[in-house]
């Protein structure tokens, strides 16, 4: 898993550096007037290297912790500040149990995110959940390590 985290982080740090200001204005003289250009994040980036899209969840646990409070507290604001784009809350869980119970308790997981993020004035027409149980680990392992970063609610921007 962490290298596929790192392997993404590069991947974005490459995709940003690669993105390419508007040119600055110039004079007569064809001199540019402007200074050096300002990479700006998009909404999911900001979403997700700023405010944290993600929280994460005990062992069959769907309740949610002081840790991930805050971090939904954040992901409210961000919803307050882009006003019109909605989102789609993710519930996962590690490769324990079935498949079933799995999707089961990504649903509860992603429910009770978006629960939070109502109860912190998100209007709830602009979220929507989806459960994909143990079929879409962030980490790979059969380890406790990995198993907790698994266990998890991801807001992403439709």
């Amino acid at each position: 898993m962490r290298l596929r985290l790192l392997g993404l982080v590069a991947t974005m740090t490459v995709l940003a550096g690669c993105h390419t200001a508007p040119s600055a204005s110039t004079d007569n003289g064809g001199n540019s007037t402007g200074g050096a250009p300002s990479a700006s994040l998009t909404p999911q980036q900001e979403l997700t290297q700023q405010v944290g899209d993600r929280v994460f969840f005990g062992f069959d646990k769907s309740d949610i912790s002081s840790d991930a409070q805050a971090i939904l507290g954040r992901q409210a604001d961000f919803t307050k500040k882009y006003a019109s784009l909605t989102f789609t809350i993710e519930g996962h869980a590690d490769e324990r149990g079935t498949r079933e119970y799995n999707l089961a308790l990504g649903e509860r997981r992603a429910t009770a995110a978006k629960n939070a993020l109502v109860a912190l004035g998100v209007d709830a027409g602009r979220l929507k959940t989806i459960s994909y149980g143990k079929e879409r680990p962030a980490v790979d392992g059969h380890n406790e390590a990995a198993w907790a970063q698994n266990r998890r609610a991801v807001t992403v921007i439709n």
